[in-house]
C-alpha cells in the first residue's frame, strides 16, 4: 500500500512517510492508492471483536507488515486505548426508537479526537525511534538524532487531544495554534495547563482559519520545514482518518448486537444505516466515507453544519464557496460566525479535498486507472487554485450527483441547537425516549438527524463528539429554564479546578506566519538546551 497526493504529484510514499510528512510538498493531502476490500467473512469473523481488535484488523489493511510488524502494531493499539475510561472505547447508546448516540468522548480530554490522537502520538514516537535506530545501525552519526516538530491548528478539541497524546514524548516538540478567545474556557485550560517542556501553546489573534492557513504556509516553507522537520497533527494527517474509521465498524456491530440480529443474516439486509455527523473540518465524516468505500453497508452520511455552512451549501448547489465581506480595501475578509458549537466555526474544511479527489477521479471515463488518478490530481489542483484566487470552486453536475449518492446535509442554527439540547434533556415521553444531555456539537448532529425523512427500517447513529461539560456555557444557557438541571451532576472530576490551574501560553498579536516562525524558533531554542 502506497500513498499519493490529491494534487497530482507523481511521488509515491510509504505509510510511515505519509504520517511523518503529513502534507505533500505540492500542498495536497495523502490518500491510499487503493481502498482495501474487506475480508469476505468480515461480518462473522469480526463479530465478537473488541474495539482494539477491530482497530488491529482495519489498520493492518492500510499498514504493510514490513513497515510496522504486526506484534508492534498490536502493542501500539493497546497502549493508545489503555487511557480510555471505558473498555468499549466508543459505546453506543439507544436514545429512542431508531436513534442511537455513539459516544466518542471517553478519552483523556473528553473529545472524539482522542481516539485518533492517542494513537498518532504513540505512532509518531514509534516511527521516530525506529528511524533513529535504523540510522544508527547504518553507522550514521547518532549524536544528532532526528527530532520532529509537530505543528497544528485547533478550533478547540484537536489541540488538547494532540497535547495529551504527545506530551513528554521523546524527541518530539508540539506547537498548537488556537484563535485567542474563540475556544471554550475548558478547552483553553486543557491545552494551556499542560506544562511539559515539549508542549507549546500559541494564542493567535484571529480565527481558526487564520491558524490553519499559518500551519499550511509553514509546511510549504521548504527551508523552515526541513530545518525543524515539521509533522502534521491535524486531520490532514492520514493516520487521523485511519484511526477514526474503526468506530464506524464498531458501532455497526454494537447496533446489530442491540437488535439481536446477526449482520450476516438475511434479516440484516433489510436494515438501512444512516450516520449523522457534526462536521467542521470534514475528517470525522470522511472516515465514514472510507468505511463505506471499504464495504460497510452505510446508506447515507449526513453532514451536519452550524451557520458556518460551506459544506451544506456545496451539497445543495455544487459550489464550494467562501463567504467574504468586503471591508473597503478590495481584499475582503472571510466571514466566520461565532456559534454555540465553536469547534465547527470553520470556513474551509481541509479534509474536503480528499472527497473532491474521489469525485474528480470517478467522473472520468474511458481512461486507465493511472490516467484517471493523474487527471484527477490536475482537476483538484485547479479547483484548489480557484478556491484560493476566486474564493469558490464549482464541480460539474455529474460530480455533485456522485457526492449525493453517499451524502446528505443540513444546516443547524444556534436556536435549533439549544432547542435540541432542551428537547433531549426533557423528552415528552420517558417511556419511548431517555433523558440525555447533549453537547452543542452533538446537538447539531442530532438536530440534522431529526430533519431527515427515514423509513421504519432505517437506524440513525449520531456521533457524540464531546462531553457536554466541555461547553458549559451553551449547555447551561439551553437548560437554565429547568430547575432540576444541576451542571455539577455531569461535571467530570477531571474538570474540577481546571480553570484555576497554572497555565503557559504565548500570545501572537497578529495572524502572521513570520511572527509564528520566530516564536517557534525561540521556544525550540529554550526547550532543546
Amino acid at each position: 500500500m502506497k500513498y499519493f497526493s490529491t494534487r497530482g504529484s507523481p511521488n509515491l510514499h510509504t505509510f510511515s512517510e505519509a504520517v511523518l510528512i503529513g502534507l505533500s510538498k505540492d500542498g495536497g493531502l495523502f490518500i491510499p492508492q487503493t481502498t482495501p476490500a474487506l475480508p469476505s467473512d468480515w461480518k462473522t469473523a469480526w463479530l465478537k471483536h473488541s474495539f482494539t481488535s477491530l482497530a488491529f484488523e482495519i489498520f493492518s489493511l492500510y499498514i504493510p507488515d514490513n513497515e510496522i510488524p504486526r506484534k508492534d502494531l498490536g502493542k501500539l493499539i493497546n497502549k493508545s486505548y489503555s487511557t480510555f475510561r471505558t473498555s468499549d472505547i466508543t459505546p453506543l447508546k439507544k436514545i429512542k426508537e431508531n436513534l442511537y448516540i455513539l459516544e466518542l468522548f471517553h478519552g483523556p480530554t473528553f473529545a472524539f479526537k482522542d481516539i485518533a490522537l492517542q494513537f498518532l502520538g504513540n505512532l509518531f514516537e514509534y516511527l521516530l525511534e525506529k528511524k533513529n535506530l535504523e540510522e544508527s545501525l547504518d553507522g550514521k552519526n547518532i549524536t544528532k538524532k532526528e527530532r520532529i516538530t509537530i505543528l497544528g491548528a485547533t478550533s478547540g478539541d484537536t489541540g488538547s487531544a494532540a497535547i495529551y497524546g504527545l506530551r513528554n514524548k521523546k524527541d518530539i516538540s508540539v506547537f498548537i495554534l488556537h484563535p485567542r478567545g474563540k475556544v471554550s474556557p475548558v478547552q483553553e485550560a486543557q491545552m494551556t495547563s499542560i506544562l511539559d517542556k515539549n508542549v507549546h501553546n500559541l494564542a493567535v489573534e484571529g480565527t481558526f482559519d487564520d491558524c490553519q492557513d499559518i500551519v499550511k504556509t509553514l509546511f510549504s516553507d521548504d527551508q523552515f520545514n526541513k530545518k525543524h522537520r515539521l509533522g502534521a497533527i491535524n486531520s490532514i494527517n492520514w493516520a487521523r482518518i485511519l484511526a477514526q474509521i474503526v468506530y464506524y465498524f464498531h458501532s455497526y456491530f454494537q447496533l446489530f448486537s442491540s437488535l439481536n440480529i446477526l449482520p450476516s443474516s438475511p434479516e440484516a439486509s433489510n436494515i438501512c444505516l444512516q450516520y449523522c455527523v457534526p462536521t467542521g473540518n470534514f475528517g470525522d465524516i470522511l472516515a465514514g466515507y472510507y468505511a463505506k468505500r471499504m464495504g460497510l453497508p452505510i446508506e447515507t452520511l449526513v453532514v451536519a453544519t452550524n451557520s458556518n455552512d460551506i459544506l451544506d451549501r456545496f451539497f445543495k448547489t455544487g459550489r464550494y464557496e467562501k463567504i467574504v465581506n468586503d471591508e473597503g480595501d478590495g481584499r475582503g475578509k472571510h466571514t466566520v460566525h461565532e456559534t454555540l458549537s465553536p469547534a465547527m466555526d470553520i470556513t474551509v474544511s481541509s479534509n474536503f479535498e480528499r472527497l473532491l479527489w474521489y469525485l474528480a477521479c470517478e467522473s472520468i471515463d474511458n481512461k486507465s486507472s493511472e490516467e484517471r488518478m493523474s487527471i484527477a490530481g490536475s482537476i483538484v489542483k485547479r479547483w484548489m487554485e480557484d478556491l484560493k484566487s476566486k474564493q469558490c470552486l464549482i464541480v460539474e453536475k455529474s460530480q455533485l450527483e456522485l457526492a449525493l449518492r453517499d451524502f446528505k446535509s443540513a444546516r443547524i442554527s444556534d436556536e435549533e441547537t439549544k432547542e435540541t439540547i432542551r428537547r433531549y434533556y426533557a423528552p415528552q415521553d420517558l417511556k419511548t425516549q431517555i433523558s440525555y444531555v447533549l453537547d452543542p456539537h452533538t446537538a447539531v448532529g442530532v438536530a440534522a438527524a431529526d430533519k431527515q425523512k427515514i423509513s421504519s427500517n432505517t437506524y440513525q447513529i449520531c456521533l457524540a463528539t464531546a462531553h457536554p461539560a466541555k461547553f458549559s456555557t451553551a449547555v447551561e444557557e439551553s437548560l437554565k429554564s429547568f430547575s432540576g438541571f444541576k451542571f455539577q451532576e455531569i461535571l467530570p472530576t477531571e474538570f474540577v479546578g481546571l480553570l484555576e490551574k497554572e497555565k503557559r501560553c504565548v500570545y501572537i498579536e497578529k495572524a502572521d506566519p513570520e511572527m509564528v516562525k520566530k516564536v517557534i524558533e525561540s521556544e525550540l531554542g529554550r526547550e532543546i538546551i
